[in-house]
């Protein structure tokens, strides 16, 4: 693991600006808020902002996804007619497939606009793994040794000649937006397993995948640190978290993005400074501006960071605001003008939960159709730490809208990670929704993983 001094010596942010001063902030604070999504995943957050009392508009681009937000939002059929009209543009994707999302957003700060989300910078760090690994190595994080193919023969020759334990992380193909789910983490130390699951697979992979990596595996504690980032430094507190990515409990099953999250709050501390804090430069140069999260793997060797996410999370921002104190809108203004601001948040430890129906996590248009405008019941009137996933309001009613069955987000929070799993789990037993399933155990390892990550000196 890397000394004290080594983290030293790189530039990083030392968490004392944000501090300096309180942001200038009207009495009674109300801005006009435009998001812009791709499939509604904003919808929560926009939500949040205009229960605070802002004015609030959201664009969908995809169809199946429009009616995701409907009665919750004011909607708005062309972003571009209400740039003129908006405070703050928010984004809440990265670039996803032709939909540039970066470049649209810097050119729209280019143009004078306040915005949240997206540089192409920051973009291709996310999606483009071989740069996001570049550039880590560039700033001086330890990183995994991978390599980088764009055939799948080239790929078997390999594993033949360099026998090992490898990660399979697909970077482009012709299913962008969803490749992530086809990652494979062998089991073997001799490769073989992955040998054969590339041998087998090659053909039909062959057509979809056009790049992708091999990483060496490194066993140990998943876990990430992300911040929000106003263009020229990072706010605190950071947000230190451990997603749970596949379906099933005990991580069993496909991998879906996210099932839930347990996270906290803290100042700046080792683990920070050894990976986000070095990317405050870049940061900088990017003028990015949003939120960024950079997940790793920890053990008593040292932490190798695997990828960066840089955009909102989803359902990461949902439980995060379980956390937060300060107004959303208020924040988001603040971070979008580039301002210091004095971000308060709750002690303890949140729990985010993901409800879900069929067809998630998997696209079924007959099974789609099934479950498609069903009521979410309540069995009492209390809506507190319940999260919009794809969710409309029709008539006073909750009902399923978009296309996966990602239905809701239910959090909690408590000084303790026990205390706060049993309220998250006790808010969902308040919930009516046929055939709902979600996974049981987020959270649940913390005990074991808190211990090793104490021992090798990273919390």
């Amino acid at each position: 693991m890397q000394s004290e001094e080594e983290i030293k010596s790189v530039p990083i942010f030392d968490g004392a600006s944000p501090k300096t001063q309180d942001p200038a902030v009207p009495e009674k604070f109300s801005k006009k808020f435009l998001f812009i999504s791709i499939d509604g995943d904003g919808t929560d957050l926009a939500w949040k902002v205009k229960q605070e009392g802002n004015e609030v508009r959201m664009y969908i681009e995809e169809e199946e996804y429009q009616d995701v937000g409907d009665g919750f939002v004011e909607k708005s059929d062309d972003w571009r007619t209400s740039v003129d009209w908006a405070d703050v543009v928010v984004f809440d994707d990265v670039l996803h497939g032709e939909h540039n999302l970066g470049k649209t957003a810097d050119d729209l700060r280019v143009q004078g606009k306040l915005v949240i989300g997206g540089s192409a910078y920051t973009d291709r760090l996310e999606y483009d793994r071989e740069f996001g690994q570049q550039e880590m190595k560039s700033v001086g994080m330890l990183t995994l040794p991978h390599w980088d193919f764009d055939n799948f023969g080239a790929a078997i020759e390999f594993l033949k000649t360099t026998p090992g334990r490898y990660i399979f992380k697909p970077s482009e193909g012709s299913f962008d937006s969803h490749m992530k789910n086809l990652l494979f983490i062998g089991q073997e130390e001799d490769g073989k397993d992955l040998l054969e699951v590339f041998e087998h697979n090659r053909k039909s992979w062959s057509r979809k995948i056009k790049r992708f990596q091999l990483q060496k595996f490194a066993s140990g504690v998943e876990i990430a640190v992300g911040a929000f980032f106003n263009g020229q430094d990072f706010i605190t507190p950071v947000n230190v978290n451990f997603e749970h990515k596949k379906l099933f409990p005990g991580d069993i099953g496909p991998y879906t993005g996210e099932m839930g999250t347990l996270m906290f709050w803290t100042e700046p501390n080792y683990f920070f400074n050894a990976t986000l804090g070095r990317m405050l430069e870049r940061l900088r140069a990017s003028k990015y501006v949003g939120y960024i999260d950079i997940n790793c793997i920890v053990n008593g060797k040292g932490i190798y960071p695997l990828e960066f996410t840089s955009r909102f999370g989803y359902p990461t921002i949902s439980i995060q605001m379980e956390g937060i104190l300060s107004p959303m809108g208020e924040f988001l203004y603040a971070l979008a003008k580039g301002e210091p601001y004095p971000l308060k948040t709750q002690k303890g430890f949140q729990i985010g939960v993901v409800i879900a129906t069929p067809p998630f996590p998997y696209h079924d248009e007959k099974m789609l159709q099934v479950y498609k405008d069903s009521s979410i019941l309540f069995k009492k009137q209390n809506i507190e730490g319940i999260h919009l996933g794809d969710v409309k309001l029709v008539d006073n009613d909750w009902k399923l809208a978009g296309k996966t069955g990602w239905s809701l987000i239910v959090t909690g929070s408590n000084s303790t990670v026990e205390d706060a799993r049993r309220q998250a789990y006790r808010r969902i037993d308040n919930i009516m929704l046929q055939n709902m399933f979600y996974r049981t155990d987020i959270g649940g390892k913390w005990q074991e993983e808190s211990d090793e990550l104490h021992t090798w000196g990273v919390l």
